[in-house]
């Protein structure tokens, strides 16, 4: 079987909501609530948060240390080198991209992203619920794609989008790089579930102080629908673009 590393990308800097991967609710981080979602995927052999070289940026290193998590330190603005210079740190046939932005992530959708990389390794090279047409509340994105794509990328790629966001270089290149669109049965994609403002932040505190353990996303969708009101915290918020 393929070898597989989670890399999650984690800073203190944030235009809208400095800090926010350290504020907390229900007793932990953001960033924590994330990556311990992230530690529950099966398919998963390595799980690194990767931070800047930033002063700002020790106290996640410390959380980390704290937490016996792996973590690697690199490039602020290059993101795509720290992503790759992480995964040269741990080897592997498979890389999946995560952010610790992502407090409701589901350990089932990673999966269901890696195995079906995995499934398809012989003709694709990118597997992801990002991919247009979107199905899933934006909080639950993931992305899996071999090494060898993201070592071209990496090679090639010099425009500062594609350097700032690991992965625009392998989804502007379809002739090069194959890629599977990962697809739910409903369309659920007007939910946001990520954290970038305040609106974002009340919205997740309410969710994750009546749900604060690991929980399958359509419960989660459940409780949002019996609570009126709440969908419509950060339904104004519009997602920064590439």
């Amino acid at each position: 079987m393929p070898t597989v590393t989670a890399i999650m990308q984690a800073r203190m800097g944030s235009s809208r909501l400095p800090g926010k991967v350290l504020k907390t609710v229900s007793g932990k981080t953001f960033l924590e609530h994330s990556f311990e979602r992230l530690l529950q995927s099966k398919s998963i052999d390595h799980c690194i948060i990767a931070t800047t070289t930033e002063p700002a940026d020790d106290a996640i290193v410390e959380l980390a240390t704290h937490r016996k998590w792996n973590c690697y330190r690199g490039s602020e603005t290059n993101v795509l080198d720290r992503y790759y210079q992480t995964a040269l740190k741990y080897p592997s046939d498979i890389i999946v991209r995560v952010t610790s932005d992502c407090p409701l992530l589901d350990p089932e959708i990673i999966d269901l992203a890696v195995n079906t990389l995995i499934d398809n390794i012989n003709y694709t090279d990118y597997a992801s619920n990002t991919l247009p047409p979107r199905t899933y509340p934006r909080g639950l994105d993931v992305e899996a794609f071999t090494f060898k794509s993201l070592k071209q990328a990496w090679q090639k790629a010099t425009d500062l989008p594609h350097l700032e966001h690991v992965t625009p270089y392998i989804n502007s290149q379809p002739e090069i790089f194959n890629s599977i669109s990962i697809q739910h049965s409903s369309d659920q994609s007007r939910h946001r579930w990520t954290l970038d403002t305040s609106e974002d932040h009340e919205l997740l505190s309410k969710i994750l102080n009546a749900k604060p353990n690991p929980t399958h996303w359509l419960e989660i969708l459940e409780l949002v629908a019996n609570n009126p009101g709440w969908e419509a915290i950060n339904a104004t918020i519009e997602q920064k673009k590439i």
